[in-house]
């Protein structure tokens, strides 16, 4: 059986702030509990917002454009996880959550290239979108291997916090970008 090819080494994790609204269509219901925050340094960490994936969009079936039969599929993915870890911030009303996104691949027969797949992650407060921020995957399959693993970058999400409001407050969204025609194909072979 051939090797996987070895995970990528990852870069510093990018911090962005809650800056300002950006408008977007995030469904609010929540599907599935992604991430835990765990203790740092024998102490309690603060806790961290609710993590969760955007109904029908943590699968992405990407075919070439030829028709939905199996000879057209490009690549298949799936979220498998989306780790945090809080801790306190620089200063007493900051809360940094780090987290990546974790996602499996596998090649169909019409891929002629390493794709590349977009997701996202969107901070919401009740029901605002604080911020929303585009990211992609590059899957890349060595010869003959047809499934792969991929971590995404470290994310840093500074969230302000009060004596009254703590990390909790904040949900964050994570889903794959997708195409209307995914997102329809992603409804009509929905898992029961």
């Amino acid at each position: 059986m051939p090797a996987m090819p070895p995970r990528p080494t990852h870069r510093p994790a990018r911090r962005w702030l809650p800056c300002a609204l950006t408008p977007a269509l995030v469904p609010l219901a929540l599907t599935a509990l992604l991430g835990a925050c765990g203790p740092q340094n024998d102490q309690f960490p603060p806790p961290c917002p609710g993590l969760a994936l955007v109904p029908d969009a943590g699968d992405v079936t990407r075919f070439n454009g030829h028709g939905l039969d199996v000879t057209n599929l490009v690549v298949q993915g799936r979220i498998t996880a989306v780790p945090a870890v809080c801790k306190n911030g620089d200063t007493r009303t900051t809360v940094v959550a780090t987290l990546h996104v974790d996602a499996d691949f596998s090649r169909g027969p019409a891929a002629t290239e390493p794709p590349k797949i977009g997701y996202f992650i969107a901070l919401m407060e009740a029901d605002k979108v604080l911020r929303e921020q585009d990211f992609a995957f590059t899957p890349s399959f060595g010869t003959n291997v047809n499934q792969t693993s991929v971590r995404g970058e470290d994310i840093e999400v500074v969230l302000p916090v009060t004596k009254t409001k703590s990390a909790a407050a904040y949900r964050v969204f994570v889903g794959f970008r997708l195409s209307p025609t995914e997102y329809a194909y992603n409804r009509t072979h929905a898992k029961q």
